[in-house]
C-alpha cells in the first residue's frame, strides 16, 4: 500500500513537472526581444506587407492565449508545428536530430559508466595508496573542467589524427556499409571522448565513496569475522549493495545526459538536437525551440521518475 502511494505520488509530481516545463517552454520563447518574423522572411529590411503576410501564416497574429491552446492542442495530437527555418514538420527534424544524438549519448555514457563504476571499485578497494590518489585528483580534475574547455582541447590536440567536425566526410567514397561504419566511427570518436571524460568522473567519484560507506558497515565486519574471503566480500557484499545509489546514479545520467550534449555538438558540429536548438536559437526558430526543449524535458523528466521508481524498489524503506 505504501509503495503504491509512493508510485502516485511520484506519477502525479512528473505529470505537473512536464505541465509547468511545457507553459514556460511556451511563454519564454516569446518575451525575447527581437522579432521573430524578420528571421522567418530571411529578407533584413523586408516589407510590412510580407511581414503581415508571414505573421498570419504562422498564427502570430493571434491572442497570447490562443497560440497556447493551440499549442497544447498540437502537443496532444504529436503536431509541434512547423519550422521557420526549413518550413519542414518539427517532429521530423527532431526525430532526425534525436536519431544522430542517440548514438553519441549512449556510447559516451556505457563508457563513462563502466570505466567510472570499475575504477570507483578498485579506488576504494585500494584507499589511500597512489592508484587511489591519482584517480581521486584525475577525476576531480575532469570535473571542474567545463565541457567546452575540455571539447576544445581534445579539438587542438587531435584534430590532425581524428575528423574534427561533422558526422561522415562528404568528399569521400564509401561503397559499403562497412566503410561507412567506420567513417562514422571515426567522426564519433572526439565528441563521445568528451562525453566520457566528464561523465566518468562522477560516477568514480560516488561509486568510490558508495563502497567505502558500504565497506564501513556491520555487516562487511561480521563476514570478516566468519573468515570469507576479501574478494568475496568485495563482490557479494560490498560492490552489491553498494550499486543501490549507483542505479540512480544511471538513470539521472541517462536523462541529463541529453542537455548535457548540446555544447558537444556545437563544438563538433555534431548534426544531433542540441545543434538542432543552437541553430534554432540563432534563426529564432520557436517551434523548434519548444519541440527540442520539450523533448529534452521529457527526457530528464522520465529518467528521473524512472529512478524513484527503482529505488524504492531497490530500497523499500523509500516508499515507506
Amino acid at each position: 500500500m505504501h509503495r503504491r502511494r509512493y508510485v502516485w505520488r511520484r506519477t502525479i509530481f512528473a505529470i505537473v513537472t512536464v505541465f509547468v516545463a511545457v507553459t514556460l517552454n511556451f511563454v519564454l520563447f516569446r518575451v525575447l526581444p527581437g522579432s521573430a518574423v524578420t528571421r522567418i522572411s530571411r529578407v533584413p529590411n523586408a516589407s510590412p506587407e510580407l511581414k503581415q503576410a508571414l505573421t498570419r501564416e504562422f498564427g502570430l497574429d493571434r491572442p497570447m492565449w490562443e497560440q497556447y491552446l493551440l499549442y497544447l492542442k498540437g502537443l496532444f495530437t504529436g503536431n509541434l508545428g512547423v519550422s521557420y527555418a526549413n518550413r519542414q514538420p518539427v517532429t521530423a527534424n527532431l526525430a532526425d536530430a534525436f536519431a544522430n544524438t542517440l548514438p553519441l549519448v549512449l556510447t559516451g555514457t556505457v563508457i563513462a559508466l563502466a570505466i567510472g563504476i570499475l575504477l570507483g571499485i578498485l579506488s576504494a578497494v585500494r584507499r589511500g595508496s597512489p592508484f587511489d590518489h591519482v584517480m581521486t585528483n584525475v577525476s576531480v580534475a575532469f570535473y571542474a573542467f567545463p565541457t567546452q574547455f575540455l571539447g576544445m582541447m581534445l579539438l587542438i590536440a587531435f584534430a590532425g589524427l581524428l575528423p574534427s567536425a561533422g558526422m561522415s566526410d562528404p568528399f569521400a567514397e564509401l561503397a559499403t556499409p562497412w566503410e561507412q561504419f567506420v567513417d562514422r566511427g571515426a567522426h564519433l570518436v572526439l565528441p563521445v571522448a568528451t562525453l566520457a571524460l566528464t561523465l566518468y568522473a562522477e560516477n568514480l567519484l560516488i561509486m568510490r565513496s558508495s563502497v567505502l560507506e558500504t565497506l564501513g558497515e556491520d555487516y562487511i565486519l561480521t563476514a570478516r569475522a566468519k573468515g570469507l574471503s576479501r574478494g568475496r566480500i568485495i563482490r557479494a557484499y560490498a560492490v552489491r549493495n553498494a550499486m543501490l545509489p549507483t542505479v540512480t546514479m544511471i538513470a539521472l545520467a541517462l536523462g541529463s545526459v541529453v542537455s548535457g550534449a548540446i555544447l558537444i555538438e556545437v563544438i563538433f558540429s555534431w548534426p544531433g538536437i542540441g545543434r538542432a536548438l543552437y541553430e534554432a536559437v540563432l534563426h529564432r526558430d520557436y517551434p523548434m525551440l519548444q519541440g527540442g526543449f520539450l523533448v529534452i524535458t521529457i527526457t530528464v523528466v522520465v529518467f528521473n521518475y524512472l529512478a524513484d521508481l527503482a529505488y524504492a524498489w531497490l530500497d523499500p524503506r523509500v516508499s515507506d
